[in-house]
């Protein structure tokens, strides 16, 4: 059976993908070879530049999938942990946790602000934002959270984990900080309790 163009530029969108994840995890952005990356995806510099424009668009592609795949783990983490605030908690938690992921560390936490810029601007980030905005307002009108701008409150508890997950994967010793951040996440967020 015989492929579509559509089909074709997706199995290579894939391929490159694939082997960009390798390579950014591996030697980071800026020592990642786009010679050595697509002969490993089987595709041509061209392929690469037809489907993301340059190694920043196929970086920014990387982020994008790694952020979903981060996402879809911080909320498995949320439906363990129960709904509502402790659901909210818990994907905080656990995004903190995954700076001690290799991958996610080098290309999303350490590599990706210095390429992509301010993270709140990812659009991956963006859609983060907007279901915990969302939560915060169900908290909000059950009267879980103090009545607070929705917005400014998510804006903080997704830049609070953000942040505690950066410091994670910038530091020397990733294991011993990591409970410290996760604690000082919780005792932040719990300022918007409505009642303790």
């Amino acid at each position: 059976m015989r492929r579509t163009r559509s089909e074709s530029m997706e199995e290579n969108r894939g391929k490159l993908i694939t082997a960009a994840r390798k390579a950014f995890a591996e030697k980071g952005f800026a020592d990642a070879s786009m010679d050595a990356l697509t002969a490993e995806a089987g595709l041509t510099r061209g392929a690469l530049y037809h489907n993301f424009g340059d190694k920043r668009g196929l970086f920014a592609a990387v982020v994008n999938q790694i952020d979903g795949d981060m996402a879809q783990r911080a909320k498995r983490r949320g439906a363990a942990a129960g709904e509502g605030w402790d659901a909210l908690l818990a994907e905080g938690a656990a995004y903190i946790e995954m700076a001690l992921d290799p991958e996610v560390q080098r290309i999303v936490l350490l590599d990706g602000p210095a390429v992509l810029g301010d993270p709140s601007l990812w659009p991956s980030q963006n859609s983060c934002l907007q279901a915990t905005r969302q939560a915060v307002e169900d908290l909000m009108s059950q009267g879980v959270l103090k009545p607070v701008d929705a917005e400014a409150a998510a804006r903080l508890i997704s830049g609070a984990a953000l942040n505690a997950a950066m410091w994670v994967a910038a530091s020397a010793e990733p294991e011993s900080v990591l409970p410290k951040a996760q604690e000082a996440f919780q005792a932040l967020a719990e300022g918007l309790l409505a009642t303790r």
